[in-house]
């Protein structure tokens, strides 16, 4: 990756930060560790990587991108508001009556937004569906879905994981976002995912691993997965929940449903750069 292209999605990692702070503290909860892991995947997907934005949202050719972990949905606004489907003043009703941005994703509320999300899994077996409807009508676009690590433990996602390398949808990339933690606790003591390489392999998918904050890595991942041909890629991002805000990171009590306040609210708005305005800015 060129130096100008790393300096601008840096740039743009640190603006989808401070997105997720200020929505998170508009609304007064949310789930902010796992929408901070996915930063810097989101960064390079919707800045470089994906075909979609406001001017193609409704062509057949569009690229695909699906939120299967929609809990994670303020990185996807953030994104989303960044490529000018919406503004940013539209984060202060983040799960308010109303409101455009809802707790999970709406296509029906939001622009940008695919599908609904809602029972984990359902959102990925959606994208696989995605990718087989572009073979059986001969269309070139891709799909991208993201995955929590936790949603790893649903049934379903392995029942599509099978569907997608029998049909060798190369067309499609899911991208796991492995920071180690769901809900309250560790992937390891709730359900353990290991060997979680070998099983992505004999399930018959192309595995890439790698560090999922490391814009080059990122790169370099998504260009094997263009060139990967007959069977599925699967992205393992090894990340940090809540990655940015010192007192997040590697802390399940940041997976939901809560906000920073008083003085880690004070912390958080420093870390990324945001100035205090008043209650909610």
């Amino acid at each position: 990756m060129d130096d100008k292209l790393f300096t601008e999605l840096k740039g743009h990692a640190a603006t989808l930060r401070a997105h997720i702070i200020r929505m998170n503290c508009f609304a007064g909860s949310g789930h902010p560790g796992g929408a901070l892991s996915a930063v810097e995947l989101m960064a390079y997907l919707f800045n470089v990587e994906i075909n979609f934005s406001p001017e193609n949202a409704l062509s057949p050719d569009r690229d695909r991108f699906v939120l299967s972990k929609g809990h994670a949905c303020m990185v996807l606004y953030a994104a989303l508001a960044e490529k000018g489907f919406f503004s940013t003043e539209e984060f202060r009703g983040l799960r308010h009556i109303n409101s455009m941005l809802q707790g999970h994703p709406d296509r029906l509320k939001t622009p940008g937004v695919e599908f609904n999300s809602g029972s984990l899994s359902q959102g990925f077996s959606f994208a696989v569906g995605c990718a087989l409807g572009a073979k059986l009508t001969g269309r070139d676009y891709r799909v991208y879905s993201l995955l929590g690590d936790g949603e790893m433990n649903e049934g379903q996602v392995w029942e599509a994981l099978m569907f997608g390398a029998h049909r060798k949808l190369d067309n499609i990339v899911a991208i796991i976002d492995y920071n180690k933690l769901q809900s309250d606790d560790s992937c390891e003591n709730i359900t353990s995912l290991e060997p979680l390489s070998d099983k992505l392999v004999a399930f018959g998918w192309h595995v890439i691993d790698i560090n999922g904050h490391d814009l080059n890595e990122i790169e370099s991942a998504f260009a094997e997965a263009r060139g990967t041909k007959h069977k599925p890629t699967v992205i393992i991002a090894n990340t940090v929940k809540g990655k940015g805000v010192s007192f997040m990171e590697g802390n399940p009590k940041w997976h939901g449903s809560l906000a920073p306040a008083g003085e880690e609210r004070r912390i958080a708005f420093s870390e990324c750069g945001l100035v205090e305005e008043g209650e909610g800015d």
